[in-house]
Protein backbone atom coordinates (compact mmCIF):
# COMPACT_ATOMS: atom_id res chain seq x y z
CA UNK A 1 0.00 0.00 0.00
CA UNK A 2 1.65 3.21 -1.11
CA UNK A 3 2.56 5.71 1.66
CA UNK A 4 0.51 8.73 2.68
CA UNK A 5 1.79 11.99 3.87
CA UNK A 6 5.05 13.54 3.36
CA UNK A 7 8.24 11.63 4.48
CA UNK A 8 9.26 13.09 8.17
CA UNK A 9 12.60 14.56 7.00
CA UNK A 10 10.65 16.61 3.63
CA UNK A 11 12.08 19.86 3.07
CA UNK A 12 9.95 21.91 1.12
CA UNK A 13 12.16 24.34 -0.35
CA UNK A 14 14.58 21.98 -1.35
CA UNK A 15 11.48 19.93 -2.92
CA UNK A 16 10.88 23.06 -4.81
CA UNK A 17 13.93 23.76 -6.24
CA UNK A 18 14.53 20.11 -7.71
CA UNK A 19 10.84 20.56 -9.37
CA UNK A 20 11.48 23.95 -10.68
CA UNK A 21 15.07 22.96 -12.05
CA UNK A 22 12.96 20.09 -14.02
CA UNK A 23 10.12 22.81 -15.09
CA UNK A 24 12.44 25.63 -16.13
CA UNK A 25 14.21 22.91 -18.09
CA UNK A 26 11.36 21.07 -19.85
CA UNK A 27 8.36 23.15 -19.21
CA UNK A 28 5.39 22.28 -17.71
CA UNK A 29 3.34 19.93 -20.02
CA UNK A 30 6.81 17.72 -20.78
CA UNK A 31 7.19 17.36 -17.19
CA UNK A 32 5.37 14.57 -15.48
CA UNK A 33 4.60 13.56 -12.24
CA UNK A 34 7.30 10.13 -12.90
CA UNK A 35 10.12 13.08 -13.45
CA UNK A 36 8.93 14.89 -10.37
CA UNK A 37 9.01 12.29 -8.20
CA UNK A 38 12.09 10.68 -8.77
CA UNK A 39 13.88 14.25 -9.15
CA UNK A 40 12.43 15.32 -5.49
CA UNK A 41 12.38 12.08 -4.21
CA UNK A 42 9.13 11.59 -3.59
CA UNK A 43 6.01 8.96 -3.72
CA UNK A 44 3.30 10.55 -6.02
CA UNK A 45 1.01 10.37 -3.02
CA UNK A 46 3.68 12.74 -0.66
CA UNK A 47 3.58 14.83 -3.58
CA UNK A 48 -0.15 15.18 -3.37
CA UNK A 49 -0.53 15.28 -0.05
CA UNK A 50 2.20 18.64 0.09
CA UNK A 51 1.30 20.20 -2.81
CA UNK A 52 -2.17 19.63 -3.90
CA UNK A 53 -1.64 18.79 -7.30
CA UNK A 54 0.96 19.11 -10.25
CA UNK A 55 -0.79 22.36 -11.05
CA UNK A 56 -0.46 23.57 -7.35
CA UNK A 57 3.28 22.06 -7.24
CA UNK A 58 4.27 24.52 -10.21
CA UNK A 59 2.20 27.25 -8.40
CA UNK A 60 4.94 27.16 -5.15
CA UNK A 61 7.45 26.28 -7.76
CA UNK A 62 6.70 30.08 -9.45
CA UNK A 63 6.91 31.61 -6.53
CA UNK A 64 10.29 30.22 -6.21
CA UNK A 65 11.52 31.09 -9.27
CA UNK A 66 10.53 34.82 -8.86
CA UNK A 67 12.24 35.00 -5.23
CA UNK A 68 15.56 33.29 -6.72
CA UNK A 69 15.87 34.03 -9.88
CA UNK A 70 13.05 36.84 -11.36
CA UNK A 71 13.50 39.42 -8.49
CA UNK A 72 17.32 40.11 -9.84
CA UNK A 73 15.69 41.36 -13.13
CA UNK A 74 12.31 42.45 -12.40
CA UNK A 75 12.95 43.16 -8.58
CA UNK A 76 15.12 46.94 -7.72
CA UNK A 77 13.84 48.74 -11.51
CA UNK A 78 13.19 51.70 -9.46
CA UNK A 79 16.31 52.38 -7.60
CA UNK A 80 17.83 53.32 -10.74
CA UNK A 81 18.22 57.08 -11.19
CA UNK A 82 16.91 56.99 -14.59
CA UNK A 83 14.32 54.79 -16.57
CA UNK A 84 16.83 54.41 -19.24
CA UNK A 85 19.32 53.28 -17.05
CA UNK A 86 16.52 50.45 -15.26
CA UNK A 87 15.75 49.60 -18.86
CA UNK A 88 19.22 48.66 -19.87
CA UNK A 89 19.54 46.69 -16.33
CA UNK A 90 16.98 44.58 -17.51
CA UNK A 91 18.11 43.57 -20.68
CA UNK A 92 21.60 43.02 -19.57
CA UNK A 93 19.97 41.37 -16.52
CA UNK A 94 18.07 39.35 -18.59
CA UNK A 95 20.90 37.88 -20.59
CA UNK A 96 23.53 37.33 -17.40
CA UNK A 97 20.55 35.31 -15.86
CA UNK A 98 19.36 33.35 -18.46
CA UNK A 99 23.30 32.49 -19.82
CA UNK A 100 24.63 31.77 -16.97
CA UNK A 101 26.31 28.33 -16.92
CA UNK A 102 24.29 27.04 -13.63
CA UNK A 103 20.75 27.72 -14.54
CA UNK A 104 18.70 26.31 -17.44
CA UNK A 105 18.50 28.67 -20.41
CA UNK A 106 15.62 31.07 -21.05
CA UNK A 107 13.06 32.31 -18.83
CA UNK A 108 10.67 30.04 -16.89
CA UNK A 109 7.94 32.35 -17.08
CA UNK A 110 7.98 33.23 -20.51
CA UNK A 111 8.96 29.35 -22.15
CA UNK A 112 7.59 27.17 -19.26
CA UNK A 113 3.70 27.70 -20.16
CA UNK A 114 1.35 24.74 -20.99
CA UNK A 115 -0.81 25.13 -23.94
CA UNK A 116 -3.89 27.04 -23.34
CA UNK A 117 -6.28 24.22 -23.27
CA UNK A 118 -8.84 23.07 -21.32
CA UNK A 119 -7.33 21.11 -18.99
CA UNK A 120 -4.20 23.41 -17.93
CA UNK A 121 -6.06 27.13 -18.66
CA UNK A 122 -5.26 27.96 -15.20
CA UNK A 123 -1.84 27.74 -15.10
CA UNK A 124 -1.07 29.23 -18.60
CA UNK A 125 -3.25 32.13 -17.24
CA UNK A 126 -1.59 32.35 -14.38
CA UNK A 127 2.18 32.91 -15.90
CA UNK A 128 0.22 35.43 -18.16
CA UNK A 129 -0.45 37.39 -15.54
CA UNK A 130 2.73 37.21 -14.28
CA UNK A 131 3.80 38.42 -17.30
CA UNK A 132 1.22 41.32 -17.48
CA UNK A 133 2.59 42.29 -14.25
CA UNK A 134 5.93 42.48 -15.08
CA UNK A 135 4.55 44.82 -18.22
CA UNK A 136 2.76 47.04 -15.66
CA UNK A 137 5.94 47.59 -13.53
CA UNK A 138 7.74 48.60 -16.46
CA UNK A 139 5.46 51.17 -17.59
CA UNK A 140 5.55 52.18 -13.78
CA UNK A 141 9.04 53.53 -14.59
CA UNK A 142 8.41 55.02 -17.71
CA UNK A 143 5.51 56.89 -15.83
CA UNK A 144 7.58 58.20 -13.06
CA UNK A 145 10.30 59.23 -15.88
CA UNK A 146 7.44 61.66 -17.31
CA UNK A 147 6.88 62.73 -14.01
CA UNK A 148 10.76 63.53 -13.32
CA UNK A 149 11.00 65.44 -17.31
CA UNK A 150 12.68 62.51 -18.15
CA UNK A 151 10.73 61.06 -20.72
CA UNK A 152 8.38 64.35 -22.62
CA UNK A 153 5.12 64.51 -21.65
CA UNK A 154 2.32 63.00 -24.27
CA UNK A 155 5.06 60.26 -25.22
CA UNK A 156 3.18 56.82 -25.95
CA UNK A 157 4.41 54.75 -22.94
CA UNK A 158 2.13 51.35 -23.82
CA UNK A 159 4.52 51.36 -27.17
CA UNK A 160 7.78 52.09 -25.04
CA UNK A 161 7.08 49.48 -22.43
CA UNK A 162 6.12 47.07 -25.08
CA UNK A 163 8.90 47.31 -27.31
CA UNK A 164 11.60 46.71 -24.26
CA UNK A 165 9.09 43.96 -23.09
CA UNK A 166 8.93 42.34 -26.63
CA UNK A 167 13.20 42.35 -26.68
CA UNK A 168 13.03 41.09 -22.99
CA UNK A 169 11.01 38.09 -24.13
CA UNK A 170 13.06 37.40 -27.39
CA UNK A 171 16.16 37.46 -25.58
CA UNK A 172 15.14 34.88 -22.92
CA UNK A 173 13.79 32.46 -26.50
CA UNK A 174 17.23 33.55 -28.16
CA UNK A 175 19.05 32.44 -24.52
CA UNK A 176 17.21 28.67 -25.04
CA UNK A 177 18.08 28.43 -28.33
CA UNK A 178 21.65 29.09 -28.09
CA UNK A 179 22.67 32.45 -28.91
CA UNK A 180 26.02 33.44 -27.59
CA UNK A 181 26.46 36.28 -24.86
CA UNK A 182 28.38 38.92 -27.34
CA UNK A 183 25.04 38.30 -29.83
CA UNK A 184 22.24 38.93 -26.85
CA UNK A 185 24.54 41.67 -26.07
CA UNK A 186 24.86 43.09 -29.19
CA UNK A 187 20.58 42.98 -29.38
CA UNK A 188 20.57 45.07 -26.43
CA UNK A 189 22.88 47.52 -27.47
CA UNK A 190 20.64 47.99 -30.42
CA UNK A 191 17.39 47.79 -28.21
CA UNK A 192 19.13 50.85 -26.14
CA UNK A 193 20.29 52.91 -29.15
CA UNK A 194 16.64 53.26 -29.88
CA UNK A 195 15.71 55.11 -27.41
CA UNK A 196 15.93 58.47 -27.81
CA UNK A 197 14.17 57.87 -31.43
CA UNK A 198 11.08 55.55 -29.56
CA UNK A 199 10.27 58.57 -27.47
CA UNK A 200 10.18 61.09 -30.02
CA UNK A 201 8.52 58.89 -32.79
CA UNK A 202 5.82 57.94 -29.62
CA UNK A 203 5.65 61.62 -28.77
CA UNK A 204 4.86 62.80 -32.60
CA UNK A 205 2.39 59.75 -33.00
CA UNK A 206 0.79 60.38 -29.69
Amino acid sequence: MAARGRPRNFDRNDALDKALDLFWRHGYDNTSMADLSAAMALRPPSIYAAFGSKEGLFEEVVERYSERVGKDIWGNLDLFKSAREATRHLLVSTIETFSHSENPRGCMIVLAAPQPDAEHSSVARSLCERRKGNVQVLKTIYADAVRRGEIPRGADLDRITNYYVTVQHGLSIQTRDGMDRDALMAVADAAMATWPSLIKTSLASS
